[in-house]
């Protein structure tokens, strides 16, 4: 440490400096030359310089000390020569100093065109009055000087530039833009980062590998635009563009050559430019190294300001000429820059700065004139006091208001006998060191990086649509039991669920019909809907409103299930949607949810729906919901929270309409069904013989089904109150997806009370294998027998090599759509023609195999009773008033008949629903036969008949 008087005293001021920058950072920094009284102490004022830089470099502070010759023919060059080799960055900071190194880019931009000029030398010819031309020449044979350089020093390494890769500003903003345009086509997240790093490594090529006239975007470099930019370099006749843009890069270019071009020139022609245009470089470059808020905080975690040490400030090593081109530069620049510079003159020199000496009071305090460090902060206040009045334009050029000179007296450079306890600013590490660093910022970089990756990951799983770090919630991904994935929720955006079918489904197989009669698939509908909705909100805003479609829109082929009630409904939905929208004022959308696999998640489909109504006042009702499951009671009150009311066309609950008023079905229910049954049933009682009937229902345990339940309940007590002796009931598992009848069969056919009555409370797929058995187990073959069950048999084709009964076998079952009478009074299969997919120009009817089994007749009233209620008046009306209004809907001409829900009670059960009786027998050639006993279509409320609904007994 310091061991004379003077240098402990300079020490503790320069720390008192060092603590001000720390808490201001712009504190005016002077230079200090100090010099000795006497001329005998000039080499012990040296020696004190040395030791300041000492201390200073002990204590951490980026110290860079001067040599004592510098090459050049004149002392001003022998000064630019000195702050070229400040620029090299290894000459600040020691072992001691903190954060990455200095980095001097403008500096070394100057020195690259003090380099091209002097390769040129005397081959850089004459500007020639009336010879523009030869401006050019030296103008181009400076470019290609420079390209031969890449526009570096001479002598510098291509990879040891110093040019940081995020000082190629062309680097982050491209690949933030390759980024973020390959999440807006909401690519895979390996896909935009794969995009971004390529286009990173591209740039790093052409930048630093490829040859060219100079690097790639050089003009949107640091030290280019600074260049550009100083009004140091800006003549009074400029007239070539300074504007420098990434949009323009051709104008940019011819910019920053003209401006390298005046540069050089200047350079040419020697004088006192060249070492202020440095010195003016060094200190921007500087300020740039302590900026505060920069992209690293850089400024927060350099503490102490850099500091230059001239132990000898004389002729040799232009030090005085740097010292005043520093005083100059400052005087006109109105910026603050960090250098501190402390220079030793020897005592003969000091008459070159002698303006700028800083005097005491005349008559000083006796008190002050044996404490050193006292008299120094004194005048350091008085130089502060009085800087801006020395810089003022109207003052000699001879003064340098900068220079801070401090005479030393004989008796401070003597050495200190006891060892003084010196100041020291607070060597506490910065917040912005501490967790601003590269270390912190790689550790973190890398958290986030694995922190995105993951959430990418599982937005991926957990979403049907989803990017790097966002997700449409709208839906989400589920997985079946037999491991195949299906979409869940409403489909908005992008989404579609047509693009989440098995292969066997999401094709041309949409429907279970005839191999040559498959007219339509759930992607065809779910695009034309789409194009009707785009249509409606960009033409019609305002002026229509939302029904969501709530239905099974998944297929799981493994689990034997098939979209053919989803597939048919949804072509009932558009067939609605595109007639209203033709022939209406107030228009429809249709948004699409899937509660999958048999609606097996349609309590998680009615959250979405839900939720996703709560920000859309358009939204005011919801059509579908049509399989009775053990979640319809939590699905209804979802929908009912929301206010949102139901319109369902096959969901036969009998329960619903009783609990939850929000609840509006076509179809009849259960209980209502089995009653219609009972005029079959009683037929098949003969009178005063003991005869004994069977309920055979699903086992329902281990899934949510509970229409077959419904069925088995209703049906029994049917059976019980018909007069059969009914025996105890059986259930029989899946395994699979596929029925276990074997062992029932066998039990039933073989045992000394075999039934000639079955209720089969099962699904339309149990059927072929239970008259499979029927028709093989010995004691049920050939023998007649009844089998009367539910309108989940609607769905079934006994046609053209379809579904088929057992010989002997009759089958009854009812169905919710009654179509044949209502066909006399109906658009509908006009408009079916006119309108679906696969069925333009053919003559449709009731029969028809695309239309029999009802479920898009009664899907497309639906959606037409809920549209009326929501556009009374030929107004779109709100969500409360829809809920209201569904109980004075009353329209005829529907495919089913007229709806009615006028007469529909509150908490309970309404008429007038559409029904008809089937009767299904084998032919003599084993194809199956199928006629309607009797029926009622939508509307008509007169009761059904024994008499009407008479049947002829197999014997």
């Amino acid at each position: 440490m310091p061991e004379t008087g003077a240098a402990v005293h300079l020490q503790d001021q320069l720390e008192i400096l060092i603590q001000d920058f720390r808490h201001t950072s712009e504190p005016p920094m002077p230079v200090f030359v100090v010099h000795a009284q006497d001329d005998a102490d000039d080499d012990a004022v040296a020696a004190l310089v040395r030791q300041l830089h000492a201390g200073q470099e002990a204590h951490g502070t980026r110290c860079a000390v001067t040599q004592e010759e510098y090459e050049g023919d004149t002392e001003v060059r022998r000064a630019a020569a000195m702050v070229r080799a400040l620029s090299d960055p290894k000459r600040w900071g020691g072992p001691h100093a903190v954060y990455r190194r200095y980095a001097f880019p403008r500096l070394r931009l100057v020195h690259a065109i003090d380099d091209a000029v002097t390769e040129l030398g005397e081959t850089w010819p004459a500007a020639v009055p009336g010879r523009p031309e030869a401006g050019q020449d030296q103008r181009q044979r400076l470019l290609d000087q420079l390209a031969r350089q890449r526009w570096r020093p001479k002598g510098t390494g291509r990879w040891r530039s110093g040019l940081p890769l995020f000082d190629m500003a062309h680097i982050l903003p491209a690949s933030l833009v390759t980024v973020l345009a390959a999440l807006l086509a909401r690519s895979d997240w390996y896909v935009a980062v794969a995009a971004g790093l390529a286009f990173l490594l591209l740039l790093t090529v052409l930048n630093y590998v490829l040859p060219g006239r100079a690097p790639i975007f050089l003009w949107l470099r640091r030290e280019s635009r600074w260049f550009m930019t100083t009004t140091f370099l800006r003549a009074a006749d400029q007239e070539d563009s300074t504007e420098v843009s990434l949009l323009r890069p051709v104008r940019s270019w011819k910019a920053i050559a003209a401006r390298a071009y005046d540069v050089a020139e200047a350079l040419k022609a020697g004088g006192d430019f060249h070492l202020q245009l440095c010195v003016l470089a060094l200190r921007e470059d500087l300020r740039d190294n302590h900026r505060r808020w920069s992209w690293d905080l850089r400024g927060f975690k350099r503490p102490r300001p850099p500091m230059l040490f001239l132990p000898h400030a004389d002729e040799r090593n232009g030090g005085i000429e740097l010292i005043r081109a520093v005083s100059d530069v400052r005087s006109r620049r109105s910026e603050l820059d960090p250098l501190l510079v402390v220079a030793a003159v020897r005592a003969d020199d000091v008459q070159r700065l002698e303006r700028s000496v800083v005097r005491a009071d005349p008559e000083p305090d006796p008190a002050l004139r044996s404490r050193f460090s006292d008299r120094l902060r004194v005048w350091y206040r008085e130089w502060a006091r009085n800087l801006r009045a020395e810089q003022s334009p109207s003052r000699e050029r001879a003064v340098l208001p900068w220079v801070m000179k401090i005479p030393l007296p004989h008796d401070q450079l003597g050495t200190v006998e006891a060892r003084h306890r010196h100041l020291r600013a607070s060597t506490r590490p910065t917040l912005a060191r501490l967790v601003w660093a590269l270390h912190s910022l790689v550790l973190v970089a890398a958290l986030l990086t694995a922190g995105a990756v993951l959430q990418a990951d599982r937005l991926h799983d957990r979403y049907c649509s989803a990017s790097v770090l966002t997700a449409n919630r709208d839906t989400r991904r589920e997985t079946t039991p037999d491991g195949h994935t299906e979409c869940i929720g409403i489909a908005t955006g992008d989404v579609r669920f047509a693009d989440w079918l098995p292969e066997a489904d999401a094709g041309a197989d949409a429907m279970t019909l005839a191999a040559d009669e498959k007219p339509w698939t759930v992607a065809e509908l779910e695009d034309r809907i789409a194009r009707q909705n785009e249509d409606v909100l960009a033409h019609h805003t305002g002026r229509y409103v939302t029904v969501v479609y709530a239905g099974p829109l998944s297929a799981d082929p493994d689990a034997g299930s098939s979209l053919v009630k989803g597939a048919e409904e949804l072509a009932g939905v558009y067939l609605a949607q595109a007639v209203i929208n033709e022939n209406s004022s107030v228009k429809l959308r249709v948004l699409l949810a899937n509660g999958g696999v048999d609606l097996g998640h349609q309590k998680q489909m009615a959250e979405e729906i839900a939720a996703y109504a709560a920000d859309d006042p358009t939204v005011v009702g919801v059509v579908g919901t049509g399989r009775d499951l053990k979640t319809s009671r939590v699905t209804t009150r979802i929908l009912m929270r929301a206010e949102l009311p139901v319109v369902s066309g096959t969901n036969s609950a009998t329960y619903l309409p009783r609990e939850y008023p929000n609840w509006f079905s076509l179809a009849a229910t259960d209980e209502w069904q089995t009653e219609q049954l009972g005029l079959i049933a009683a037929q098949l009682r003969t009178p005063g013989t003991p005869q004994y009937a069977l309920v055979l229902a699903r086992d329902t345990a281990n899934t949510d089904d509970r229409y077959t339940d419904e069925q088995a309940h209703y049906g029994r007590r049917m059976l019980e109150r018909q007069g059969f002796t009914v025996l105890e009931r059986r259930r029989y598992r899946l395994t699979g997806g596929r029925p276990e009848l074997r062992s029932h069969a066998h039990e039933i056919c073989r045992g000394g009370r075999v039934p000639s009555v079955i209720y089969f409370a099962g699904r339309v797929e149990d059927v072929d294998p239970l008259m499979t058995q029927l028709g093989t187990e010995p004691g049920c073959a050939g023998r007649p027998l009844a089998i009367l069950t539910g309108d989940d048999l609607s769905k079934a084709d006994f046609t053209g090599g379809g579904d088929a009964v057992a010989p002997k076998v009759t089958l009854y079952h009812a169905v919710l759509a009654e179509l044949e009478s209502a066909a006399k009074k109906t658009a509908f299969y006009v408009d079916a023609a006119r309108h679906l997919p696969g069925l333009k120009g053919q003559r449709l009817r009731y029969d028809s195999s695309a239309l029999a089994s009802g479920q898009t007749a009664l899907a497309h009233d639906a959606t037409r009773a809920l549209y009326w209620a929501a556009s009374r008046d030929d107004r779109p009306q709100s969500r409360a008033a829809t809920w209201v209004n569904l109980r004075s809907v009353k329209i005829e001409g529907m495919a089913t008949g007229t709806i009615d829900f006028t007469r529909a009670p509150l908490y309970g059960d309404r008429t007038g629903h559409s029904i008809a009786l089937k009767e299904v027998r084998r032919t003599a050639d084993g194809d199956s036969e199928t006629r309607v006993v009797c029926s009622r279509s939508a509307g008509d409320t007169t009761p059904l008949t024994r008499k009407e609904c008479g049947i002829t007994r197999s014997r």
